[in-house]
């Protein structure tokens, strides 16, 4: 059952929460020059200190998308730093992203998140289907935790049951842009990258101890 009453209060810690905006722009700037830095997380070292990664990726995801002002972006760009993934051209792509395209349909940090686990499952080689297989496997768990945590996937019903109380499209117009920002719509949608973010970690790192055990 979705605990509404906490996502809300934690909406609000986000819309009142004093951003340390010259340390967050000053860590993606870093990254737009110098490329995401590479890593080779082991599972141990990933097992040892999940709770850690798990609350970093979340609040990097947070701050991501105030920065970017766009869900989609700070949901994966936070995930891409944690695990070592992809460049800056991925998350130019996710760039239309928001509310799948602004239709008001998929949250973007949905899209952020599987875009992100397909990273990390699958394959440049489009012959490796068992990649694929790995990468949908991902997807099938991740959703349905979203769906879980948050009571929705998509956009308008998020916004109308957790958010502000009704959906505010923000990509309708200016006016409508102007009324989210103004709500503190940007603060507050904040919550999703995080959760995303957590939930396609959280997901990453067991697959960790599953092969691990496996060996």
């Amino acid at each position: 059952m979705v605990d509404y009453e906490s996502l809300k209060a934690r909406v609000q810690e986000l819309a009142e929460r004093e951003w340390d905006m010259e340390a967050i722009v000053a860590r993606y700037r870093k990254m737009a020059e110098e490329g995401i830095p590479r890593k080779a997380l082991s599972p141990e070292e990933a097992l040892a200190s999940k709770e850690q990664i798990l609350e970093r990726v979340q609040q990097r995801a947070e701050e991501y998308n105030f920065l970017a002002r766009n869900c989609a972006k700070g949901t994966a760009l936070a995930l891409l730093e944690e695990f070592g993934l992809g460049n800056l051209e991925i998350i130019q792509a996710l760039s239309p992203f928001p509310g799948f395209g602004g239709t008001g349909w998929m949250c973007g940090a949905v899209t952020g998140g599987l875009i992100a686990l397909g990273l990390y499952f699958g394959s440049q080689d489009v012959l490796n289907y068992a990649a694929t297989r790995a990468a949908i496997q991902a997807a099938r768990e991740f959703m349905p935790r979203f769906q879980v945590t948050v009571g929705s996937v998509l956009c308008p019903e998020i916004q109308e049951k957790v958010i502000f109380g009704r959906y505010m499209d923000p990509a309708a117009s200016q006016e409508n842009m102007a009324a989210f920002a103004a709500a503190k719509g940007f603060e507050k949608c904040s919550l999703l990258p995080g959760i995303g973010a957590r939930i396609a970690a959280e997901v990453i790192i067991e697959s960790m101890r599953r092969n691990h055990l496996l060996r």
